[in-house]
């Protein structure tokens, strides 16, 4: 289902960009910044106690705005990105985030990986490969872009925030709460999308031709965008933020298929192949759970069923013995 969320907003960028020649990318991110925050962030401000929007900012305001960078600016490198290089490079070097993400959740949330995870992520990007290879068959790879290297880094930036971004979304909704990383986001995101927009993309904005379709689409981007934003973290919760940007994978694929219909691409059989790979590297990586380091050696017995148990007991010997004593 986010696989389908971000076909959904490549789809919608590709139509105005396509027929409509709107190349706006901050414009649509502010307005799906802007349906978080109203949202998100006003919920949080009408809580009580340490949920409180203006408890959050007095102590965390700082961190939030780091969040709120890294998040726009991914955002914004990657679309940015296809305007100097190819979209094989892209396609390939997003995959640079996976690996970030996971070095990241291993230092910042103590992840620990198993043999069978690593093979799982290799499989899916085996996956990324084979997709790769069915567009260049096909004939999608008609632009070389204005300047490849820039836009290569641009894609191995965007890819690293977006895996910071990531990491800090599963550290929140996994510690603190959903509502807490939505309303920051949707507050920070905001303010410094809006701030972008005004520097690099009014001229652009100035000269849209708007129209009822040109708005439909708007509005239809950011609903994928807000439905996007609003269910990952119901995912990371119960999986982790590496098992989700493997699953989200398949959303170039959704892409491509629906780009069958609608902007006449060209099937290959490759296609199926990948969305396979990939969905078998998935599957491969959720089938086993990673397991977090344990913190530091304590003197208190773990709590098990069973630990809770003993260490009752062992603690009314522990109170009888002074008793025993005595008499």
């Amino acid at each position: 289902m986010l696989s389908l969320c971000i076909c959904g907003t490549a789809i919608t960028s590709q139509y105005l960009a396509e027929r409509y020649k709107v190349n706006t990318p901050m414009l649509q991110s502010f307005i799906s910044y802007c349906l978080l925050f109203l949202v998100y962030t006003m919920m949080l401000a009408f809580q009580s106690g340490s949920d409180n929007l203006l408890y959050i900012l007095k102590r965390k305001w700082w961190k939030y705005i780091l969040l709120g960078v890294a998040d726009v600016e991914a955002n914004y490198l990657i679309v940015r990105a296809y305007q100097y290089t190819t979209l094989t490079s892209v396609q390939l070097l997003d995959c640079f985030g996976i690996p970030v993400l996971m070095a990241l959740s291993w230092f910042i949330l103590y992840a620990r990986y198993r043999v069978i995870h690593f093979i799982a992520v290799a499989v899916c990007l085996l996956g990324v490969g084979t997709m790769v290879g069915a567009d260049i068959l096909a004939g999608r790879e008609d632009n070389s872009g204005s300047d490849v290297l820039i836009g290569d880094v641009l894609v191995l930036l965007g890819a690293s925030l977006y895996a910071v971004s990531n990491v800090c979304e599963e550290y929140i909704v996994k510690k603190l709460s959903r509502q807490e990383f939505l309303g920051m986001v949707g507050l920070f995101g905001t303010i410094i999308s809006g701030i972008q927009l005004l520097i690099v993309e009014y001229k652009d904005i100035a000269s849209i031709q708007w129209d009822w379709k040109i708005a439909l689409l708007f509005v239809a981007f950011a609903l994928c965008m807000f439905c996007l934003y609003s269910f990952m973290p119901l995912v990371i919760q119960v999986t982790s933020a590496t098992s989700v940007n493997l699953g989200i994978l398949t959303a170039d694929l959704y892409s491509l298929f629906f780009g069958l219909f609608l902007f006449g691409y060209k099937f290959s059989g490759l296609y199926i192949l990948s969305f396979t790979i990939i969905m078998l590297g998935f599957v491969l990586y959720c089938s086993t759970p990673t397991r977090t380091a344990e913190p530091a050696e304590s003197n208190v017995p773990p709590i098990t069923s069973i630990g809770i148990d003993n260490l009752g007991l062992k603690l009314e010997e522990n109170l009888q013995d002074p008793h025993s004593a005595v008499l």
